[in-house]
């Protein structure tokens, strides 16, 4: 009996099989091969990102297991010497860690034989820092390639986060059922009257189909109109970068005498507060719910020092956060057993990576040697 075929519906979880855009998958050679472009080109026009990154070379941060960070302490401005802590395991991973790049875009782009590089090319430096704060999770990013205009863009992620917020995974009540309606037929007649591809159905089908079947951190809904900016749309308050180390990131703007605020990709400079969250339901069908663990920094161990739920500004999307921080006691360059539970030894010199053992010490060092320096107080 032939499998009965599923209709697109703004209230149902579609299946990617249902989209008509056409996928280009960049695999991690084409990602390298651009970083090492970007980094030739860092010279001419890029120099606002090396400035700030000599910046957080600069910079005394305050050593802690619980927020994030990062570092450049040694050697020349590369990514394998630009260390990042991730929101998910807290180890100090080196920028370097490639991924792969499944951009969808309008069959029209592929009939004009138009190269999905630039569309990767234009937000690197983003994507390297968004890809750097999770060990697991982000060795795929997703991006669907719009001609959207600044307004319709800001109008598409307010629909998006209505969705999400009270139609993923739960049961929308009749008033917010009639909103959503209203919504999306509007920015359907608006995106057909001003003839942009690809249309909105197929946006909306493409993008929820990628956090039910793909359970992405973040997407991206890009933009090659260039008085507008590509929009990065979070899954979680958790991967949003923090406001204290991010709030003076560049713009990506390449003309240095624009007086505009402009941006090419929006990047959350003030935390969640400017970021944008889809705050999607999880457990069960929707994916396993997100959970904040302490592991050992070498990278092929999976020994766990504690674990927490990661919570939400939406209350009752996740559970809450307990720390374990207020049980662990640093001493001697070792953290003590506590309240009966292995809490790790803490790298002597740094004080900022922890070990199972002395053995898995000995075979990060070879990576972890490239940002370890003597902890410094901060005052």
């Amino acid at each position: 009996m032939p499998r009965r075929q599923r209709h697109y519906s703004i209230f149902t979880p579609p299946s990617l099989s249902m989209s008509e855009l056409v996928k280009k998958t960049l695999d991690s050679d084409a990602t390298d091969m651009l970083i090492d472009k970007w980094l030739e080109h860092r010279g001419n026009g890029h120099d606002a990102y090396f400035d700030w990154f000599q910046g957080i070379r600069e910079r005394k941060c305050a050593h802690s297991h619980m927020k994030q960070m990062l570092l450049w302490n040694k050697g020349e401005f590369v990514p394998e010497n630009i260390f990042c802590r991730t929101v998910d395991t807290r180890r100090l991973i080196p920028l370097d860690r490639t991924w792969t790049t499944h951009v969808y875009h309008h069959r029209s782009m592929q009939d004009r034989k138009l190269s999905m590089m630039p569309v990767v090319f234009t937000m690197l430096p983003e994507l390297m820092i968004l890809r750097g704060m999770h060990d697991v999770g982000c060795d795929e990013i997703y991006i669907i390639v719009t001609d959207l205009k600044r307004q319709e863009m800001d109008d598409v992620t307010e629909y998006f986060k209505l969705v999400c917020r009270h139609s993923f995974g739960r049961t929308c009540k009749p008033q917010m059922e009639n909103q959503i309606r209203h919504e999306h037929m509007r920015l359907c007649h608006t995106l057909v009257r001003q003839r942009r591809t690809p249309c909105f159905p197929q946006i909306d089908l493409t993008l929820r189909a990628i956090l039910f079947e793909k359970r992405p951190r973040f997407i991206i809904l890009f933009s090659h109109q260039t008085t507008s900016y590509s929009q990065i749309l979070f899954t979680h308050d958790l991967f949003v970068p923090e406001a204290d180390i991010y709030h003076d990131f560049p713009s990506g703007c390449p003309n240095p005498c624009c007086t505009d605020d402009c941006e090419m990709i929006r990047f959350p400079r003030r935390g969640v507060d400017s970021a944008s969250v889809l705050h999607i339901k999880r457990g069960g069908k929707y994916g396993k719910r997100i959970k904040v663990r302490e592991l050992c920094n070498w990278i092929d161990c999976d020994v766990c020092f504690s674990e927490e739920s990661a919570s939400s500004s939406i209350s009752g999307t996740e559970g809450s956060v307990s720390s374990s921080e207020d049980r662990t006691s640093i001493s001697g360059g070792h953290e003590g057993e506590g309240d009966g539970r292995f809490l790790g030894f803490v790298c002597s010199k740094c004080k900022l990576v922890k070990y199972c053992s002395v053995e898995h010490q000995r075979l990060d060092w070879d990576e972890h040697r490239r940002v370890c320096i003597r902890a410094q107080v901060v005052t």
